[in-house]
């Protein structure tokens, strides 16, 4: 398996990925409009390959805190697919990694998603909410612990609180509903 960065020519492969992932469009075409989307740059966007086959891709996005302003900064985690075929072989493990790995080395600080809660802590991420890290739309408590964080700078989880701002097509409220 490779990853790479993905170029604008990789949009098909991106959303093959996602929509062989998730099934239908809607995740697909967010995929296709955070790219789009001035005020989610700076993206980083990876794709995992089996031989010439597109098996993975994850999507980062800009974000930041607000509520109070914080000059941390910010990543958003959404999407991360991997088709049928390549899952349960550490495929999105990887491109977590590969994807933190870069966000790190470019200065990002802390990243969030909204996602499965007994995967994402094998991954290092936990519940932001108890961190005083509010989602940017509240979520029911059931599933409260879906909204996660995980901090690229030692000691930073505890030190900064507020609410997390995406870009504007990841702030649609569609995208927050449990």
């Amino acid at each position: 398996m490779r990853i790479r960065e993905t170029s604008p020519s990789d949009l098909p492969d991106v959303m093959l990925v996602n929509r062989l992932a998730f099934g239908g469009e809607t995740v697909p075409e967010l995929a296709r409009d955070i790219l789009a989307d001035p005020s989610a740059k700076p993206v980083l966007s990876l794709l995992a390959f089996d031989d010439d086959q597109p098996i993975g891709h994850i999507l980062f996005s800009k974000g930041c805190l607000v509520e109070p302003e914080s000059a941390c900064s910010v990543a958003i985690l959404a999407p991360l697919g991997v088709v049928p075929a390549a899952q349960r072989r550490g495929v999105g493990g990887r491109l977590i990694e590969a994807g933190l790995r870069s966000l790190s080395e470019a200065g990002v600080e802390l990243v969030f998603l909204a996602g499965h809660p007994t995967y994402y802590p094998r991954h290092g991420f936990e519940p932001a909410g108890p961190l005083g890290l509010a989602p940017p739309y509240p979520f029911p408590a059931a599933h409260a612990d879906a909204w996660m964080v995980r901090a690229l700078r030692p000691g930073l989880l505890g030190s900064v609180r507020g609410k997390v701002m995406c870009s504007d097509v990841l702030s649609r409220p569609e995208h927050w509903r449990a």
